[in-house]
């Protein structure tokens, strides 16, 4: 008698009176019965889930469902390359699955953050829109990919895809409104990022569209409406100890400056605040034109020298 059992636990052997068949269904069961176990640790020992994960894929390779767990844990850890070692197989198995190419691209993308490598994140993310064409995180991760391959057209238009897909997605507001104004189109970036910022959710995801509205505003010599965003976006930012993020301490600290009349003490604490975190350290190179204008507004807002 032969009875599949495929459905009941998502494996890919069936019972038989053959030993190697049986074998391999004990260690189908075995596989779930790790993962099932590692599910319950996810959250308060992603180690030793890894561990029974890795187990898990060892006794049961074709399992895919094992597969996205694991990467999944990989991911929360930021380990960018073990999620793409694990994905690679998943996609092979389960290759009608958007989640596993849009994930596995976009451990492509964060490794191409170091390694410069954009075009191997492309063909995976291009993969999972072609599978689901509605489904908005790839077109965001992809619409990335190609400004760093240099197609801003495909960029707007794959950044743009993930607004009407997703009209909540702060991040898809602020890329995309940056590009135009990098592009020289200061209206359209200022109309995407006002309707950025209507969906601000009060958590960190407005931290960038908050300090683009801000930029724009200033550039438009309304300091007031600059003040007001990049407040949101100290707020939405926290300790903001983030890469990228000290920067709205000389954004703000400026705006309290040029205030009328000048908001002297605040401006001052958030510029010391930025060369406390930029400026005092090994960052110090890399923004010398901005620790230059802090000092500058030091002297306009105390007319001393920062200590």
């Amino acid at each position: 008698m032969r009875r599949t059992i495929a459905i009941l636990f998502g494996l890919s052997c069936t019972v038989s009176i053959t030993s190697t068949q049986a074998a391999c269904s004990r260690n189908n069961i075995e596989a779930v019965n790790l993962a099932n176990e590692a599910d319950k640790q996810r959250e308060s020992n992603p180690d030793e889930a890894i561990s029974k994960y890795e187990q898990a894929r060892q006794l049961d390779p074709s399992n895919f469902r094992i597969a996205w767990k694991l990467a999944r844990v990989y991911q929360k850890k930021e380990n960018w390359e073990k999620v793409n070692e694990v994905l690679a197989s998943a996609t092979k198995a389960a290759p009608d699955h958007a989640d596993f190419f849009w994930l596995k691209g976009y451990a492509l993308e964060q490794l191409a953050e170091k390694k410069g490598a954009w075009k191997d994140a492309q063909d995976p993310l291009e993969q999972a829109i072609k599978l689901d064409p509605n489904y908005a995180d790839p077109h965001f991760d992809l619409a990335n990919v190609l400004y760093h391959l240099d197609d801003e057209k495909g960029a707007l238009d794959h950044y743009t895809k993930a607004i009407e897909l997703k009209p909540d997605m702060l991040a898809a507001y602020g890329e995309l409104g940056d590009l135009y104004r990098r592009l020289g189109f200061n209206d359209q970036a200022e109309q995407v990022a006002k309707e950025g910022v209507s969906w601000d959710k009060g958590d960190k995801s407005g931290f960038n569209v908050h300090t683009l509205y801000g930029f724009l505003l200033e550039q438009k010599g309304d300091n007031s409406g600059a003040i007001r965003e990049y407040e949101a976006a100290k707020k939405a930012c926290g300790q903001c100890n983030e890469k990228g993020q000290n920067i709205i301490f000389l954004n703000l600290g400026a705006a309290y400056a040029h205030a009328n009349p000048p908001r002297k003490s605040e401006a001052n604490s958030n510029i010391l605040a930025f060369q406390k975190t930029i400026c005092k350290g090994g960052a110090a190179l890399r923004y010398a034109d901005e620790c230059t204008q802090a000092q500058e507004i030091l002297k306009q807002v105390s007319g001393s020298q920062a200590p």
